[in-house]
């Protein structure tokens, strides 16, 4: 079945559009907060459709995505009792909030660097260091170091490999796409 390709087309469609970068903002903003897809997603064809915007949509991506890493800290600075717990609860993140705040415990500002530049979900960050009452400019500065290497690489691997990687996206989208599927089933089954 060639679900993913037609996706990635449909992807690459929307990419080219005159709104996407509003939605490449927005996506960007709620990932930091609570929104599950990364917007990583959307960067990569979007540098694919036009290399040239390349560090404009980095830009454009890390300071959407730091301003949803404050949104997060504030929430869980004033907060987290009446809104955010019972949502992580709902979830079923509670154990993975335990692990962050035990990181945080651990490693203080180090953590937030880190999430920021990988791809564990930076919103548990976010709130954490708000909980926590984390100095709030180490924050910031961590946050929008890490988010911007991250999306900064992601804009420049993409605009380097160009063409040639587009018609290898295209070729092996599915493959990928099922490949992601069948990882996500396996962790669900052995973490569950």
């Amino acid at each position: 079945m060639k679900i993913f390709s037609a996706l990635y087309d449909w992807t690459l469609k929307w990419a080219k559009h005159k709104f996407a970068p509003y939605i490449l903002a927005v996506l960007s903003f709620t990932e930091s907060v609570i929104f599950p897809i990364p917007p990583d997603v959307l960067l990569a064809p979007m540098v694919l459709s036009k290399p040239e915007k390349a560090w404009r949509f980095a830009s454009l991506t890390t300071i959407a995505s730091v301003l949803g890493g404050v949104c997060g800290y504030i929430l869980g600075y004033l907060m987290f009792e009446p809104w955010i717990q019972p949502i992580i609860t709902d979830l079923g993140y509670q154990h993975r909030f335990d692990q962050v705040m035990a990181w945080f415990s651990q490693y203080g500002i180090w953590v937030v660097f880190l999430a920021g530049f990988s791809p564990v979900p930076y919103k548990l960050f976010t709130v954490s260091a708000g909980l926590l009452q984390m100095a709030f400019l180490p924050f910031l500065i961590a946050s929008a170091i890490g988010r911007g290497m991250r999306f900064f690489l992601v804009a420049g691997l993409i605009k380097w490999g160009g063409v040639a990687m587009e018609e290898k996206l295209r070729q092996w989208a599915d493959r990928i796409g099922w490949a992601l599927v069948a990882i996500i089933v396996i962790a669900y089954l052995v973490l569950r």
